[in-house]
């Protein structure tokens, strides 16, 4: 009778850990979920956290921000905003965790063009760290330091814009993929650190690439519908900003198994919401300088925010 009863036992057990073995977790909706719950750590329909030069140069003049640069060289030369830390890209994160960011008015983070660094606070701000971006890098800053933008604000495919309307795609399922956890702060952790190593650089491309092989990918066109309908990228779809990517709204319309490209007007929104949709585990890339990369003077007649001498400061670099 004992060993029946310990046979029993043993089925049960077995029964279970196969029941348990089974069990799978639809970790990318788990995810999402929680994140446009109250209890998210960031408010996923406020990804855009900007902050222009002249309000943080004020703030460097009154205030006392924590301010981190993620440049290369340029850091020391031509130089950096004054009591700027330099930190790599990759490192922000950690770097954060060991200051305490509740003794500054406003943590920044500075980079060329406010695309990486639009990239690196949305996963900072996922991680629970209120960041924001400098509009535009330090091209905004100063006008020794506003190269990258000087130069890669262009007008090389806007002939080839349409205003046709292209329709979404039909709803369905959302990525798959496998941390090994359940529970929600778990699995943010996890995607936040792999987003987080394979980078802006592997997040983004560039438009012509986009324009030699447009059916390649599923186009975000990340603006108002009525900027839309002035003009965008062959084949784009229009989502709205901010409202658009919830799981109650269009997010599920996005392919799960085709490379996503998401442009906006200068690249830095499209950036934050990159990182945002990577971390849900999209194959997303984020369309270099945005509309700007394709057609500036374009954006400026149609009052869409555009490149140009107004955008650059005239605040003080420091070298020490």
């Amino acid at each position: 009778m004992k060993k029946i009863k310990l046979l029993a036992l043993s089925f049960v057990t077995i029964s279970l850990l196969l029941v348990s073995c089974s069990k799978t977790v639809d970790e990318s909706l788990v995810l999402a979920e929680y994140l446009e719950s109250t209890d998210s750590p960031v408010d996923v329909q406020s990804l855009n956290k900007l902050i222009s030069a002249a309000d943080l140069n004020a703030l460097v003049l009154t205030g006392n921000p924590y301010i981190i640069d993620i440049r290369g060289d340029e850091y020391n030369t031509p130089g950096h905003i004054e009591g700027a830390v330099h930190v790599a890209a990759g490192d922000v994160i950690s770097h954060l965790d060991n200051i305490d960011v509740s003794a500054y008015d406003k943590v920044v983070i500075a980079c060329y063009t406010g695309q990486t660094a639009a990239f690196v606070v949305s996963l900072a701000n996922l991680a629970g760290y209120d960041t924001y971006s400098l509009a535009f890098g330090m091209s905004s800053w100063n006008a020794v330091t506003a190269g990258p933008w000087n130069s890669n604000a262009v007008n090389t495919f806007e002939t080839q814009l349409e205003t046709a309307s292209n329709p979404k795609g039909e709803e369905g399922a959302m990525p798959v993929f496998e941390t090994g956890f359940e529970a929600a702060e778990d699995i943010l952790d996890a995607r936040i650190s792999a987003v987080n190593e394979d980078g802006f650089a592997n997040s983004s491309i560039g438009a012509a690439d986009v324009f030699a092989n447009p059916d390649h990918y599923y186009i975000v066109n990340y603006w108002p519908e009525e900027a839309y309908n002035k003009g965008h990228v062959p084949g784009a779809i229009q989502y709205t900003t901010n409202t658009s990517m919830l799981t109650t709204a269009d997010l599920k319309t996005l392919p799960p198994d085709k490379p996503i490209v998401v442009y906006c007007y200068t690249g830095q929104g499209s950036a934050f919401l990159t990182a945002y949709l990577k971390v849900l585990g999209y194959d997303c890339l984020s369309l270099k300088f945005g509309i700007n990369g394709i057609a500036t003077d374009w954006a400026a007649e149609n009052d869409l925010t555009a490149w140009g001498e107004g955008k650059i400061g005239d605040y003080p670099l420091v070298t020490e």
